[in-house]
């Protein structure tokens, strides 16, 4: 069974051709850089540093931990690192790598082994078994293309995994500005109730010198009353609010909160169509539709060039026994055939039917695309509405009303010592400076809300300015 150096060297090249990762006929690719593409690109970074998988499950996230001074950029931080929803976002974008190297390899080599029931007598001798090698190759430019389809499948997963960061840091932002404006509002409320505690006291000791009249004491303590079921409302609010931000936070309900000071303000100085502008290139929803659109055009190439014939290449060897007349040239050498071969696609409606499907789902991501675009730039128009009223709001209490009212409380106060004003009218007056402090607090929420609601409809941290570096009266 001796094997001739041509039958040899045939067999070698064959077997190696076979063998290959990747076709012949299509362009050497690096799969890596694919792989990794969507991070080079110019979107936000990953904050957390690791994720979990299957292998560190046990292992502690490096994520940093909250303390009683931790700013909303640590909250935010946290929130990334520990949210299922940024994991599952993150995972899918994983997953969707890994179709890469799966789309783009060639099909498995087949091997044959047969064994013949009658031998077959020739004159080189009795053939025994045959075992055969093969492999198909796709259309020349098939592999290139599925695997580009592929690329852009995981670049469209990683802008959605970066469109998730932005709606639960949006959501860490909201809820803290709501537990702000909740921690504010005990505040400001206990100072009212302790100040009208002092005024009662006024009242009662004038009433029992006989200056004083008693329906007085009576709409004190009233107000005394309403004020208190407001501070004890107030604080049995607030374990709905921790629990609100502990599940952004993916922590335990009952995790304690520490009270929150004043957070930082800022202002956006950009106008409402120039952010709507931005976020047309910049808003990873419509960079994934993008991708998206670009994919099916892909798909559409794959399942022209699926409908092409396949190649296929083969190599045999038959072992061969000695001939009955070892006399015989070539007596009991193993012949090796080498084969080639070629699908036949008749089934053209399948082929035409994939071509179909990709068109129609291109015009589908694009009309969505659209659509998408239309109400992103309509929210942004609302959200900056919302916070650029909200900082005039914040504006006219801090800088006109709130003085005016404690000037007023100040003037009724002293009107009431000697005299000359009426109870009624220094209970009016310290209810207006309460509202106008709430008030106050309200539309701080409000700002820092609708600017958290504009980073993410952008898609990334547009300009702004702090609110103590505005002269007073100024507004973006």
């Amino acid at each position: 069974m001796a094997v001739r150096p041509a039958q040899l060297a045939a067999w070698t090249v064959v077997s190696g051709f076979l063998v290959g990762c990747s076709s012949p006929f299509d362009a050497p690719r690096d799969r890596e850089t694919l792989r990794v593409q969507p991070m080079q690109q110019n979107s936000p970074q990953p904050i957390a540093s690791r994720y979990r998988d299957e292998e560190r499950a046990d292992e502690p996230l490096d994520a940093p931990e909250l303390n009683d001074g931790a700013s909303p950029d640590d909250y935010v931080r946290y929130a990334l690192s520990h949210s299922p929803a940024v994991e599952a976002a993150f995972q899918r974008w994983v997953a969707s790598t890994e179709r890469l190297p799966q789309v783009g390899s060639l099909p498995d080599p087949r091997l044959n082994v047969g064994f013949f029931l009658d031998e077959v007598e020739t004159r080189t001798g009795p053939q025994h078994a045959r075992i055969g090698l093969s492999q198909a190759f796709p259309w020349p430019g098939l592999l290139d293309e599925r695997e580009d389809a592929a690329a852009l499948a995981a670049r469209a997963a990683w802008l959605r995994f970066e469109a998730e960061r932005l709606a639960v840091t949006e959501e860490v932002v909201r809820t803290l500005h709501e537990l702000a404006y909740l921690d504010a509002v005990v505040v400001i409320t206990q100072d009212n109730l302790e100040l009208l505690q002092s005024f009662e006291e006024v009242v009662r000791t004038r009433y029992r010198v006989g200056l004083g009249s008693h329906p007085e004491l009576t709409r004190v303590q009233v107000e005394l009353g309403q004020l208190e079921d407001r501070l004890t409302q107030l604080r049995t609010m607030r374990p709905a609010y921790v629990a609100e931000l502990n599940a952004v936070l993916n922590r335990p309900t009952e995790t304690v909160v520490p009270a929150l000071s004043k957070l930082p303000g800022r202002v956006v100085t950009m106008q409402g169509p120039e952010l709507a502008e931005v976020a047309r290139t910049t808003n990873p929803a419509l960079l994934a539709l993008d991708e998206q659109i670009k994919e099916q055009r892909v798909r559409g190439n794959v399942a022209r060039l699926s409908g092409n014939p396949e190649l296929s290449v083969g190599l045999d060897y038959i072992v061969t026994g000695e001939a009955m007349n070892s006399s015989i040239p070539e007596s009991g050498d193993d012949p090796i055939l080498l084969s080639f071969g070629m699908t036949l696609p008749i089934s053209r409606e399948k082929y035409d039917a994939g071509v179909r499907e990709s068109i129609a789902r291109r015009l589908e991501y694009s009309h969505t695309r659209a659509a998408e675009a239309n109400r992103i730039t309509s929210a942004i128009q609302r959200a900056w509405f919302d916070h650029t009223d909200a900082d005039r709001r914040v504006r006219l209490y801090e800088q006109t009303l709130i003085p005016k009212a404690e000037e007023s409380l100040r003037a009724s106060l002293a009107g009431f010592r000697a005299g000359d004003t009426n109870f009624l009218d220094l209970l009016d007056t310290e209810r207006t400076l309460l509202e106008f402090a709430i008030a106050t607090e309200r539309a701080r929420a409000d700002r820092g809300q609708a600017l958290a609601k504009l980073n993410r409809l952008v898609g990334q941290a547009i300009t702004t300015e702090s609110t103590d570096q505005l002269p007073e009266g100024d507004t973006p």
